[in-house]
């Protein structure tokens, strides 16, 4: 079984950066398709970065050339660079895992797709 644990949220400036970590126990990451979705307050949860468990990596386009998502197989976490953060990027941030996905990754974003979750980090971007 699967344990997703997020870390690094807290609060930013517009403009600033930081970096989400999603440390796994229980399994590989490397086994797993990836992802990061957050959840704004009165929004619906939306996917922001995945990655197959082939190597393909998606990003939401609001977030694209800003985030990066990488994992570090040694470590067994993933992790979400963020750069030049928005007010609109203030959300909970959940890492997500699911052990089969389509190869050409088209149901990234779905989160019904996945079945491990993270309890999520909080991250809040001051304008």
């Amino acid at each position: 079984l699967l344990s997703l644990v997020e870390s690094g949220g807290g609060s930013a400036q517009s403009g600033g950066s930081q970096r989400l970590s999603c440390t796994a126990s229980g399994s590989r990451v490397t086994r797993y398709n990836m992802a990061w979705f957050r959840q704004a307050p009165g929004k619906e949860r939306e996917a922001v970065a995945g990655i197959h468990s082939e190597g393909s990596i998606r990003y939401a386009d609001s977030v694209k050339g800003r985030f990066t998502v990488s994992q570090d197989n040694a470590k067994n976490t993933l992790y979400l660079e963020m750069t030049s953060l928005k007010s609109e990027d203030t959300a909970i941030y959940y890492c997500a895992a699911v052990l089969t996905l389509d190869t050409d990754f088209r149901n990234w974003a779905d989160d019904y797709e996945y079945t491990y979750w993270g309890q999520g980090t909080q991250v809040t971007v001051a304008s």
